[in-house]
């Protein structure tokens, strides 16, 4: 028993080193373990997307902590959620694997973005049970704030799109994100037509904003490799931010040739999830910049090993914005990460304040998003100002065998 006792103790100090805390503040954290877990949509956000759902994630536990989530559908959520009921919440990486390996199939986007909005939580608990921000459980900060780009800039009062970004600019934002001309609507697309007015508003723009990188254009995988690359060629000189998206991205090797054809820099992976749909893009360094965000990539431990694939790699990571919640988890995650390139995208050029969250729940200012040193994720959620959909409490009555290996760790059955 006494070596029993000794070894928990020196893992526990382990670690507490690893996490830069005082090992007595692990070793007085409570042995905790997941008792219900709760849903609620948010409220005004109408978008039926299994990907990009904004629903609120409690984690509840034994002893009194809760954890908040963002993301994930009703149905994915209550499958996964029925996985890790009874589960201790401080084993994180072992329940990201049993979810992710679990129920035969491997896990599509949608499930991922499910998965994401759980562990999100389970880091929020972890935090709040440890009393330190989740950034210091990642490895302390690495950055003091991270910059932010506008796709939008809703305190402007100008009436043109370049007086627009000049506001943005003005007001302390990297850069300002554009996309191509037309395509909405009913009006049928011209690939021809839209790729010349394209290059001829990238050009008011980049003249409107002073050059200089202070913007950027997402051709929303509109045009085929020809006109992309096209656009792409007429921008090299004007050295946008980055181009992102030139054409569709479903099969790697297409960007090994658009990579031959063009020096601007080039961004990917909005809609990707896990490591293994990015390795390619990155390891073969056909991107400059991932798109990659959260919940998407199923989590904040997936994100940050995705991260450092990208330092390994030199790229550079502008992750695209989701929810309020998820732009509060990224910067625990690129703040405590090693310091390459990056950008935070904000939809309008400022984040969401949605009234089930505290006003304080992320510190932006001259348009920069800092880091929030309050324990866990930093932000409280009233469930009465959310709409609450389901509850779990019982583990699946369904469960597909698990295969563990001698020492304990999940495999593949």
């Amino acid at each position: 028993m006494q070596r029993r006792t000794f070894l928990k103790s020196s893992l526990a100090s382990a670690a507490a080193v690893w996490a830069g805390l005082p090992a007595s503040v692990v070793e007085a954290a409570p042995k905790l373990k997941i008792t219900k877990i709760r849903y609620y949509s948010a409220p005004g956000y109408n978008k039926p997307l299994f990907n990009q759902a904004r629903g609120i994630v409690e984690i509840q536990t034994d002893g009194g902590i809760v954890g908040i989530g963002e993301g994930g559908s009703k149905d994915m959520i209550e499958q996964c959620a029925q996985m890790i009921i009874g589960e201790d919440p401080f084993r994180i990486e072992h329940i990201w694997q049993n979810v992710y390996r679990g129920m035969f199939y491997p896990p599509g986007r949608e499930k991922l973005h499910a998965l994401g909005a759980l562990e999100m939580a389970l880091w929020d608990i972890k935090g709040k049970a440890l009393g330190v921000p989740v950034y210091e459980l990642l490895g302390g900060a690495t950055r003091e704030y991270v910059e932010c780009y506008a796709t939008g800039f809703r305190a402007s009062k100008a009436k043109t799109e370049e007086e627009r970004a000049r506001d943005c600019i003005e007001a302390g934002l990297r850069a300002y994100r554009i996309g191509p001309t037309g395509g909405n609507g009913d009006t049928a697309f011209d690939f021809y037509d839209n790729a010349k007015k394209t290059i001829e508003f990238c050009k008011r723009i980049d003249a409107a904003v002073g050059g200089g990188g202070k913007w950027a254009i997402d051709l929303h995988t509109r045009f085929d490799t020809t006109e992309g690359v096209k656009i792409c060629k007429a921008l090299e000189n004007l050295e946008p931010y980055f181009v992102e998206d030139i054409v569709r991205s479903e099969n790697p090797d297409v960007y090994k040739t658009v990579r031959q054809m063009t020096t601007v820099p080039i961004a990917v992976g909005e809609q990707f999830g896990d490591r293994w749909e990015s390795n390619t893009f990155i390891e073969q360094h056909l991107i400059d910049y991932t798109r990659f965000t959260l919940p998407n990539t199923g989590g904040i431990s997936e994100f940050k090993k995705l991260a450092s694939m990208c330092e390994t790699h030199y790229v550079g990571m502008i992750p695209h914005f989701t929810g309020p919640l998820a732009t509060a988890t990224l910067l625990h995650v690129l703040g405590s990460s090693s310091p390459m390139r990056c950008l935070m995208e904000l939809g309008g050029g400022e984040p969401e304040r949605p009234a089930y969250f505290n006003e304080d729940f992320v510190n932006f200012k001259n348009g920069k998003l800092y880091l929030n040193p309050e324990p866990g994720l930093g932000v409280k959620f009233d469930p009465k100002k959310a709409t609450f959909v389901m509850e779990v409490t019982a583990k699946t009555q369904f469960p597909h065998p698990i295969l563990k290996s001698p020492d304990g760790a999940i495999h593949n059955w």
